[in-house]
């Protein structure tokens, strides 16, 4: 992979390439589901290639081979060059990269057992009984479970004199109920936080566990009654704020989409560069902190595909607006000396682009637990999982659902709802907030499927929580 890598540099750096970078990745990937009693789909990949990145002339050239022959590398890296000098003819202002240090360095994700080495049959079993067990259960019609397993081995080397290695093993399991009757069908999820962890992180234990519960919750499901229209106390579990710290905080800081370079896929934000350190973004308990060094984090990578070192920073202080993910092209747009480490490709063939980091909401700083936070909340819907959401193009306006849905009544739950939505702006809804539960119930959920980028690009990443109150919001209105 060295010597390969190398011999892409060298060809750059002939071509009149004044920067380059060299990224040389294998893609190992197990998707799994079960259909009821059958197993419904089985992909098992293995992908092998490089990608060279130059600046020449001030622009970027980029190019990708799966051929790993010493011709078909040098013919990519003359073909970026190449680009690279084409681009330079349009460009109205020349790239450049704040510093990075270089340095020698090997990370890799805590692996007990290599889910590529545990047999297939027993992967398959394990979802087969799952579905069984779901399915045993009077009013469910249908039950689905899955498994993905994931191991990306990575070298980059630059110009710069870096030198960097990984290998991030990735795993998640989970399934779905579904109940049917009167015209009408709804579902009761279960899935574990995804982690950059072993096939140890599947516990079938677990899984096979719940499964009782998540079939009478869709047969409750079912036969719920409607959510009224009007306004709620709203508190919401780790895993349906995680899709929401996603959507209206994490694709909205992310440096390149506030500068207006990527605007596909609702891809621009209000958090634009002056707002920086102005703007409040939440209630003064409200604090979001990005932290790509986290143990078993989606995006705990070591370093980004720019060759920064994994990092910890602010994006949310006490409600304060107070920091981006950033790259290295974009931080000195904001007098960044150095960028944060933001910067990935989903691929060999892509081009690395900002991406949002493990982005958490922190714990609140005062004992509560959930129950406590239940009791002190008189009119009220508490929300599980995640489900159906949309989000305007500058990430204010939004609409979420969710997975359960649990009317509270002067301190109690009495029952289930359905059609649940939620509706606010970004900075009312994390203004809102006032009270958070303690780390006790803090757990590091994630999306296994962020896409962003035209053409499309996928990236994982944590989105830590623990449940939190969100007072007086719309509800109901998509109905």
């Amino acid at each position: 992979m060295r010597q390969i890598a190398g011999v892409a540099l060298d060809t750059a750096v002939l071509r009149g390439a004044d920067f380059a970078d060299v990224r040389v990745v294998r893609y190992r990937r197990q998707n799994l589901s079960a259909e009821d009693h059958r197993i419904s789909g089985i992909a098992d990949t293995d992908d092998y290639g490089l990608g060279v990145r130059v600046l020449a002339d001030g622009a970027w050239g980029f190019a990708g081979t799966g051929d790993l022959s010493r011709e078909a590398v040098q013919a990519a890296a003359a073909e970026a060059v190449a680009i690279a000098r084409a681009s330079a003819s349009a460009l109205r202002e020349k790239v450049r990269l704040v510093p990075e240090p270089a340095r020698t360095y090997v990370f890799q994700s805590a692996c007990k057992v290599d889910p590529f080495e545990v047999p297939m049959h027993e992967k398959t079993s394990l979802l087969l009984q799952i579905n069984e067990r779901l399915s045993r259960n009077k009013g469910i019609s249908k039950s689905q479970a899955f498994m993905t397993l994931r191991k990306d081995e990575r070298l980059y080397l630059s110009t710069d004199g870096s030198d960097l290695k990984s290998e991030v093993v990735t795993t998640a399991a989970g399934y779905q109920a579904t109940a049917v009757g009167g015209g009408d069908a709804r579902s009761r999820s279960y899935m574990p936080p995804p982690l950059t962890r072993g096939y140890e992180n599947i516990n079938a234990e677990d899984l096979l566990a719940n499964t009782d519960r998540v079939a009478e919750q869709a047969v409750m499901h079912l036969g719920a009654p409607e959510c009224p229209v009007g306004r709620k106390d709203l508190i919401l579990d780790p895993q349906n704020l995680s899709l929401t710290i996603h959507e209206s905080v994490g694709h909205a800081t992310e440096l390149d989409r506030a500068l207006g370079y990527e605007e596909s896929l609702a891809g621009r934000s209000f958090a634009t560069p002056d707002k920086l350190r102005n703007l409040k973004y939440g209630s003064d308990l409200v604090s979001f902190v990005a932290d790509n060094t986290l143990d078993a984090g989606l995006a705990t990578n070591g370093f980004d595909d720019d060759g920064v070192a994994a990092q910890r920073w602010d994006i949310v202080e006490d409600g304060l607006f107070v920091g981006y993910s950033t790259g290295r092209e974009v931080a000195g747009k904001i007098g960044l000396e150095r960028s944060n480490g933001g910067c990935r490709a989903d691929h060999w063939g892509s081009i690395p682009i900002v991406r949002i980091p493990n982005l958490s909401l922190m714990p609140g700083r005062e004992p509560l637990t959930l129950d406590e936070l239940i009791a002190d909340t008189d009119d009220g819907i508490y929300i599980e999982g995640r489900g159906s959401f949309s989000i305007d193009q500058m990430r204010c306006n939004f609409q979420f659902g969710g997975d359960a849905f649990w009317e509270i009544k002067k301190g109690r739950i009495v029952g289930m709802l359905k059609n649940v939505t939620y509706q606010s702006m970004t900075t009312d809804f994390w203004g809102s907030c006032d009270a958070i539960c303690d780390a006790r119930f803090w757990v590091q959920d994630g999306v296994l499927n962020c896409g962003k980028g035209d053409p499309m690009q996928i990236a994982q990443m944590t989105h830590g929580a623990a449940p939190a109150r969100f007072r007086n919001i719309k509800v109901g209105a998509a109905r």
